[in-house]
């Protein structure tokens, strides 16, 4: 097979995945929606409440990127879980097709939606008052930390749902979704927390890659030399989660 017959099947299945957009506008508008509701919430009913250096909106916004490039695993957890059900899966794996082409088409089509989610709140920052102030070239670079970190996300997602199978267990896979995303300083400072658990929200990927976004956008709550962190922390769960989903799609069936 060669690469040109692997990338054209990889793109089917990318433009398949895309043409649901299409037929299912109401569910994108609520994954588009449901971050910038919580941006809101916290940003007017609970920042007043938050003590950090500078304006709340300023540490907020970083965070809530972070914590919706999390929360897009579920996304693809019900994505998935949905073509398992109905068999769309086993009839694609008996097609004359590259191996592992489904999982690529929906990883990008994924990684596109999650673009634009980004796009979406980091608009709705600016209306609320926050600004990037670390530069064009910083701005960029915590935009891709931020597209690394849901990349990671959404292949720990994609080997979840493959294991599940059912969506009833993806479901008690979703719950644990909020406290991780809780249990870290999107929201709030370590330091303004007990001890063990500013110990425990400092050692979550989440709040690694959230420091170093608002280092790069210039912000209060950001520390240099955490870009690192939040490179090395996506590349590991990628090492072990994708070639995880790759040997669980192959053995589907088996």
């Amino acid at each position: 097979m060669t690469a040109a017959h692997v990338a054209g099947d990889c793109w089917t299945m990318t433009r398949r995945e895309l043409a649901h957009w299409a037929r299912q506008p109401v569910q994108v508008l609520v994954g588009l929606v449901f971050p910038v509701m919580m941006l809101l919430m916290f940003g007017y009913l609970v920042g007043g409440g938050r003590t950090v250096d500078g304006a709340y909106v300023d540490y907020l916004v970083p965070g809530m990127l972070t914590l919706t490039m999390v929360f897009g695993l579920e996304g693809t957890m019900t994505a998935v879980v949905r073509d398992l059900d109905k068999g769309v899966v086993d009839r694609f794996r008996s097609l004359p097709m590259a191996d592992g082409a489904v999982l690529v088409g929906r990883a990008a089509a994924d990684m596109l939606q999650s673009a634009v989610g980004l796009l979406v709140m980091v608009g709705v920052g600016y209306a609320l008052g926050w600004r990037a102030d670390g530069g064009p070239a910083a701005a960029v670079g915590a935009l891709g930390l931020l597209l690394l970190l849901r990349f990671a996300m959404l292949w720990v997602g994609i080997f979840l749902a493959l294991v599940a199978g059912k969506a009833e267990l993806v479901q008690a896979v979703q719950i644990l979704v909020w406290p991780v995303g809780f249990l870290s300083n999107a929201f709030a400072s370590p330091e303004s927390m007990p001890g063990w658990l500013g110990t425990v929200v400092e050692w979550n990927p989440m709040s690694a890659t959230a420091t170093a976004v608002r280092d790069l956008f210039g912000g209060p709550g950001g520390a240099p030399g955490h870009v690192t962190e939040a490179v090395l922390w996506p590349l590991a769960l990628l090492l072990v989660f994708l070639p995880l989903a790759v040997r669980k799609f192959g053995r589907l069936g088996k």
